[in-house]
């Protein structure tokens, strides 16, 4: 639950690195699943492929989330798992005989990811203002945060329900036979936590349904326990079309990005990522910290696997010298070699190159040292 700085201050992790780490650090239940795993098989090809433990993962996430969402696509990042869904809604309607619908609706002050698709239909301006246009065909409904009405607000705001009926003056604008999809956070993480109003998902509910718009929840942050429930959809009780998730499925050991969704066709594939995840904070971090003595000893046996791992570099690459130099020699040619229009005779490894090179200023030849 906590990180240390280097100067030995101990900092609480309230926000579990960036939203991710959700069973907290450090746990070894978490590290030897992944390392049976990776022993097992680390990677297995996802086209034209599947494997038995990616369909169990498929069929446990599944199962968290309301029935008629019967399909998992797995990814490797939120970032990836947002494109993934703009991507599924326009294929959607393209096979349903509506391919007009192409345009994207977003909201000030979301935040879906770092890729071209989340950065368009994210609303944060400095994640928007040096990358020019962007996506085309995308609006934004107006952010949540009335301070003038909810100041001081616990729970769930009560103005700002109407905010969704912006939503009705964006369709209006373009034709719903134009729009492919809405999406949203449930909470606004990034923002500042900004918690929907009340009937604020229900009206955008209702108001997708009416036109045939798909409705996207981003659940990158709000999902596997953080709102005190498995996903914001249960907690709220309004079911979207695609669910994006990540970050809390795997608590950052490998990164996944799955979306949940609730059409026809699967695809399933899983990168795991070694190393340590880009998950951050604010403050000046090096390492997560163990206590004293487990630390020593940790400092003690890297040291050692240091020294043995230098030890058998060192040795490889002895091995490898001496085949490049064995193979250098053997491929050394023994006859006359023509080079352009000059003649050059051999010369015995054996005899001093300096002296050869002498003897050959003196001459009228040409000569190489081998």
């Amino acid at each position: 639950m906590h990180y240390w700085t280097p100067e030995g201050r101990q900092v609480l992790d309230a926000v579990a690195g960036l939203w991710c780490v959700n069973a907290g650090h450090g746990r070894k239940e978490i590290s030897d699943a992944v390392s049976k795993q990776i022993a097992t098989m680390e990677y297995a090809p996802p086209f034209q492929m599947g494997h038995p433990t990616a369909f169990k993962l498929a069929n446990e996430v599944a199962s968290w989330l309301p029935r008629d969402m019967g399909h998992v696509f797995f990814t490797n990042s939120g970032s990836e798992s947002v494109d993934t869904a703009l991507k599924i809604a326009l294929a959607y309607h393209r096979a349903r005989g509506e391919a007009s619908r192409t345009r994207f609706i977003g909201r000030e002050r979301g935040y879906h990811g770092v890729g071209f698709g989340g950065i368009s239909v994210g609303g944060m301006v400095n994640n928007r203002k040096w990358f020019g246009s962007m996506l085309p065909g995308v609006d934004h409904l107006p952010h949540t945060h009335d301070l003038a009405k909810n100041a001081y607000t616990r729970g769930m705001p009560e103005h700002g329900a109407n905010l969704a009926d912006e939503l009705e003056r964006i369709v209006a604008l373009h034709d719903a036979s134009n729009i492919a999809a809405v999406i949203v956070e449930p909470v606004a993480g990034s923002t500042g936590v900004l918690i929907p109003p009340k009937g604020y998902l229900e009206r955008l509910r209702s108001i997708c349904t009416k036109h045939g718009i798909l409705l996207i929840f981003d659940e990158v942050i709000t999902g596997f326990g953080r709102l005190g429930a498995p996903f914001g959809t249960g907690f709220f009780g309004v079911q979207p079309d695609m669910i994006t998730m990540a970050k809390g499925l795997t608590t950052v050991p490998c990164r996944w990005g799955p979306s949940r969704r609730a059409t026809r066709s699967t695809t399933l594939s899983c990168r795991a990522r070694k190393g340590p995840s880009n998950c951050s904070t604010a403050t000046r971090i090096r390492r997560i910290r163990w206590p004293a003595r487990r630390a020593s000893r940790r400092r003690r046996s890297t040291a050692r696997k240091t020294a043995h791992a230098r030890q058998r570099h060192g040795a490889v690459l002895g091995r490898w010298r001496a085949l490049a130099e064995g193979l250098a020699a053997r491929d050394r040619p023994a006859q006359p070699r023509l080079i352009g229009a000059v003649e050059l005779d051999p010369i015995p490894a054996s005899r001093d190159c300096a002296a050869t090179t002498r003897s050959c200023a003196r001459s009228s030849r040409d000569c190489w040292c081998a």
